[in-house]
């Protein structure tokens, strides 16, 4: 990612922009009109020299002894974050994970809406709608109706073996955005992003501190 100055965002900060949204989208709920970066830091757990060297990427985002203006930084962060526009997210995969994607309701959290849902053809869900109202397609529909929906970021579920086969579909279908939770790097074209959720790895990582902290 770039700012307007045309510096690169290390992934670290891009990472907590989510983040830092949440935070000024709950002070604003609460009625808090200006926000420190200890504030801040600590709202997200992390330091206070972080937040301001994050911030730092994008300009004059406040004042030195001012504080920042929460409204003013929860619209700059909802425009970075495109959250002023609905994007339309397909799952691919309805299994046990899937199905759980599909009964999350993103859109009450922020502007991202579930559309549609892809398994293989002969899948027992396909051609269902879930009770949110979710059509449930076969893979050999998905160039017809991805371009009919106006989708191009899909949210992947299918196992290991099938991820790097499922994800070409996806490209060659026009997804240019790729949440994985199967456990493989993909090789995709570079204009593809991909973010990946390794379940197993956080837990086993929460596991390792929680040992450690034993000890």
């Amino acid at each position: 990612m770039k700012t307007e100055k045309n510096t690169t965002i290390p992934r670290a900060t891009a990472k907590r922009l989510s983040l830092y949204y949440r935070i000024f989208k709950r002070f604003n709920a609460e009625k808090i009109e200006k926000a420190n970066s200890k504030q801040i830091a600590e709202a997200i757990g992390i330091d206070s020299a972080t937040v301001r060297r994050d911030f730092s990427y994008f300009g004059e985002l406040g004042r030195r002894g001012f504080g920042y203006d929460v409204k003013k930084l929860m619209n700059f962060f909802a425009d970075l974050l495109n959250d002023n526009a609905i994007t339309n997210v397909m799952i691919v995969g309805v299994g046990n994970m899937g199905r759980a994607l599909l009964h999350y309701r993103f859109h009450e959290r922020n502007k991202m809406k579930v559309v549609m849902a892809f398994d293989i053809d002969d899948h027992p869900e396909v051609g269902n709608t879930t009770s949110d109202g979710i059509p449930i397609y076969g893979i050999s529909q998905i160039k017809e109706k991805i371009q009919s929906g106006n989708v191009q970021t899909a949210i992947l579920t299918v196992p290991s073996v099938k991820a790097q086969e499922v994800a070409s579909i996806l490209v060659q279908a026009g997804v240019k955005g790729i949440l994985c939770f199967s456990p493989v790097n993909l090789s995709l074209p570079k204009d593809v992003v991909v973010q990946y959720v390794d379940l197993t790895s956080e837990l086993q990582t929460l596991l390792y501190f929680m040992r450690k902290n034993e000890h």
